[in-house]
């Protein structure tokens, strides 16, 4: 897999004068039928998240509240995704290695699916998952 198969994802965004609402759907939104949510926070200054590849699972990765960056690694490329906004999101599709840093205070980072969770689907080892390449 290759980091420029990675995407921002535009969603769609309701705007109305008592506030904003934006919203997904699976196979519609993201190129994947979504079988588990989880989110991210309360991150101390400084930490890092992820730090793993999966064998299979896709995911689409959003800032409902202040900013981050996702870092994706194909085991040649790398590139820095900066999401700060609740009506885009990443898509990051399997076969990448991942890590996020530079949270924000407060931030809150909503994570999409397409598996449930499996420990045998996760690559834990930097130098393993390149020679999986």
């Amino acid at each position: 897999m290759s980091v420029a198969l990675a995407k921002i994802i535009d969603l769609p965004k309701i705007l109305d004068e008592r506030g904003n609402l934006s919203f997904l759907e699976e196979n519609k939104h993201i190129p994947f039928k979504i079988k588990r949510a989880y989110w991210i926070y309360d991150v101390p200054g400084g930490e890092t998240r992820g730090g793993h590849a999966y064998k299979v699972n896709q995911e689409f990765i959003i800032a409902i509240s202040g900013s981050f960056d996702v870092i994706l690694n194909d085991g040649k490329n790398e590139k820095v995704f900066s999401l700060n906004r609740s009506y885009y999101g990443l898509y990051v599709p399997n076969g990448l290695w991942r890590h996020m840093e530079n949270f924000s205070t407060n931030s809150l980072a909503l994570v999409v699916a397409s598996e449930s969770y499996n420990p045998a689907d996760y690559e834990y080892d930097y130098e393993t998952f390149k020679k999986l390449r």
